[in-house]
């Protein structure tokens, strides 16, 4: 695809540059289906912000000691019933690299047996995303990273390279019919700071993200994957990209390295996103990134938003228990939580019921 090409290739605008001819014309050019469809069934009219868990894959990938399969199923399982809507459940990388998911196809199987779930899973390439595509996994998670140092540690590739294979992915969803076909989702990792390069430009996120758009990609999410991120830069970036990308749906996936990531959440939501990753009990990091450690905290985020009058859907108290499961597992790893320390406040229940009545 021409457009593409040039993309990857012309001078990059200026981040306030919001006339750029080259953006609106990719802009118009995007996949239409990435425009009009909508989160599975059910899940969207009665929450107000969806979160992914994403400790089984981004938190369990730190760790050399294998999870057991019952117990991975056991905790999905669990959060499912807690009302969690999403759970990126694996990763379609190689075992001899990763071999915490060996087990990856019994694990899909049996999380898309549980009703209402939305399964999602990592994929780093074509055949990743053969193997979901066969196994009926819902949402499809690919990852670039802004930062090309990162991109060649990560998946030992140019970033150039990366979009070819996104799009050649896209081009294979496109053979399923509409209702049947899984969502693609646009990582963009390293987006907002580097563990290799220090500070990543805004308008690279902007580059990078506009090729994912163009290459037919339903969804863009924007990644702190090393915890550099604070409140400012996150609105300066976000409002670029969504600025950029129109009505295609841009989501957020932080990192609290050094505390700041529901600030960052904050200051998403102030720019209208509306989807996060986080991980129970903080779980993750990167194994790639030296001291990229773990993801925001599921229980304190879903405590914030519902304390905010925003509807999640999960049950908080159902949510800590499962770290249960965690702790029986990983009996020597850290767990982290405010909300797991101090507990829900004495009559929660009725102070949420009033915040959301005022934000109604």
């Amino acid at each position: 695809m021409p457009v593409i090409r040039s993309a990857l290739s012309e001078h990059v605008p200026t981040e306030g540059d919001r006339a750029d001819d080259r953006l609106t014309t990719a802009r118009d050019q995007l996949h239409p289906d990435s425009l009009t469809r909508s989160p599975r069934q059910g899940q969207a009219d009665d929450r107000d912000v969806i979160v992914c868990e994403v400790g089984l894959r981004d938190g369990l990938q730190m760790f050399r000691t294998l999870f057991p399969t019952e117990e991975k199923l056991a905790w999905i399982r669990a959060e499912a019933a807690a009302g969690m809507p999403e759970i990126e459940v694996t990763s379609f990388v190689p075992p001899k690299l990763v071999p915490q998911f060996v087990d990856a196809g019994q694990v899909v199987q049996e999380s898309l047996a549980i009703p209402g779930l939305t399964v999602v899973a990592l994929i780093p390439n074509l055949k990743g995303a053969e193997r979901a595509l066969a196994l009926g996994v819902h949402r499809l998670n690919y990852v670039l990273s802004v930062s090309r140092t990162h991109n060649l540690r990560n998946v030992r590739r140019e970033r150039e390279e990366s979009i070819a294979d996104v799009r050649r992915i896209v081009n294979l969803l496109r053979t399923v019919p509409p209702d049947r076909r899984p969502r693609i989702v646009g990582g963009l990792s390293s987006a907002l700071g580097c563990g290799y390069e220090g500070a990543v430009p805004v308008d690279e996120v902007r580059r990078w993200a506009m090729a994912y758009a163009e290459a037919g990609v339903d969804e863009v999410m924007i990644a702190d994957t090393v915890g550099y991120a604070d409140p400012a830069l996150v609105r300066r970036a976000f409002r670029a990209v969504m600025s950029d990308l129109g009505s295609m749906p841009v989501s957020a996936h932080f990192h609290d390295t050094r505390g700041l990531g529901l600030a960052n959440v904050l200051a998403a939501l102030d720019c209208g996103v509306r989807r996060f990753d986080a991980s129970l009990a903080g779980l993750g990091g990167c194994q790639f990134v030296p001291r990229a450690t773990g993801n925001i905290v599921m229980e304190d985020l879903c405590f914030m938003l519902e304390a905010m009058g925003m509807r999640t859907g999960v049950d908080l108290e159902r949510l800590l228990a499962v770290r249960a499961i965690v702790a029986r597992n990983l009996p020597d790893t850290p767990l982290y939580g405010a909300l797991a320390r101090a507990g829900l406040p004495h009559h929660y229940a009725s102070i949420r019921a009033s915040v959301s009545g005022q934000a109604g």
